[in-house]
């Protein structure tokens, strides 16, 4: 997801007339602070009213009548990435609302959001080809990992899958250190944002198993090393400079002891000897033709087979041919788009000797 939008109204309108008398009577100002920026985003389907413009025009005097507010943006285009025009936003963030014609429904909706949710605000520095912070949380579960078990980011870039990994093994909230939009609501408001913030630091737990981050980029590493800080996680993730063909499994755990979140010792049990590796490779369509980097696929699947059996590999895939290379037996999680890039999220097992 990269919003949550909250429905605020929705009405029948086949006239202008229908839609400005009910847009005045909305209660805009429960998600709009007097004067606050708004922006407007519009789509018309087998509608009366089709033309987006007029709409957003109706609207969008009703909600300046309402609060004061300016329209700063107003489109008829359904932007569904949304993530380039922060520059041209004011000072102050608009508020965005959604307003959706389907068959002379109107639907209109606020965004609680804010800025796009992959955007946790840990992340400053990136390496090539990075992956959103949401799509790496995404490979990580549609996997099955949480954070019980070993985790290796062999080709780790700027660290994103290993910082989510170590976000989901010690139960930290992602949004924690970030804003949403719904606090500036006068129906939700900083009091309830604070009391919810609190809950989820007393969830947070120790973390229970090795993550690793590796990359032969000694850059990628750096910049990694800085996320993860910023991120909360540095001493949960061991990163490294390190070729692909140089990778090593991390030790077996016998009986290893953590804190919990009270602080209190816990017994993490039986001995770990599986794991999960789970990276985001290049493929040709990012960084390099497809014939160069089938040997860099078939090295990570000899690399998976010799150096841990039964574990799980979970890759972000865009190339059959490539994630065939492997040798690997991959079933498919989840389809999405990184970059603009359709993908599959796809989970393989080692298969162990014998």
């Amino acid at each position: 997801a990269s919003r949550v939008i909250v429905r605020i109204a929705q009405f029948k309108a086949t006239s202008f007339k229908d839609l400005q008398l009910t847009a005045a009577n909305i209660a805009w100002a429960q998600v709009i602070q007097p004067g606050q920026p708004v922006a407007l985003r519009v789509t018309c389907k087998k509608s009366k009213l089709i033309h987006s413009g007029a709409v957003a025009q109706r609207v969008g005097d009703a909600i300046t009548k309402v609060t004061g507010s300016a329209i700063v943006r107003a489109t008829g285009v359904e932007d569904a990435d949304d993530g380039d025009d922060d520059a041209a936003a004011p000072a102050a963030p608009p508020q965005l609302i959604v307003v959706r014609f389907d068959r002379d429904i109107c639907t209109i909706s606020a965004d609680s959001s804010g800025e796009l949710l992959h955007r946790r605000g840990y992340r400053q520095q990136l390496a090539k080809a990075p992956i959103r912070e949401t799509l790496a949380a995404g490979l990580l579960l549609s996997a099955g990992y949480t954070g019980a078990e070993p985790l290796i980011d062999p080709m780790c870039g700027s660290g994103t899958i290993a910082i989510e990994a170590a976000l989901i093994a010690r139960n930290i909230a992602p949004g924690l250190q970030r804003k949403f939009m719904c606090t500036t609501w006068s129906n939700v408001g900083a009091t309830a944002d604070a009391a919810e913030r609190q809950r989820a630091r007393g969830m947070v737990r120790a973390a229970a198993a090795p993550i690793i981050g590796t990359d032969r980029d000694a850059g990628a590493i750096t910049a990694s090393r800085a996320n993860a800080e910023r991120a909360g996680v540095a001493t949960d993730i061991t990163f490294a400079v390190r070729a692909l063909s140089a990778l090593e499994a991390p030790p077996t755990q016998t009986g290893a002891s953590t804190a919990d979140s009270t602080g209190e010792s816990a017994d993490a049990g039986t001995s770990i000897t599986a794991g999960l590796l789970a990276t985001n490779p290049p493929y040709g369509a990012r960084v390099g033709a497809t014939r160069d980097l089938r040997d860099l696929y078939a090295r990570l699947g000899d690399v998976a087979r010799t150096l841990l059996p039964g574990w799980r590999v979970a890759l972000v895939s865009a190339d059959r041919q490539l994630e065939h290379a492997t040798a690997l037996a991959f079933d498919e999680k989840a389809r999405t788009s990184n970059g603009g890039i359709p993908v599959r999220f796809i989970v393989a097992p080692v298969p162990t000797a014998g």
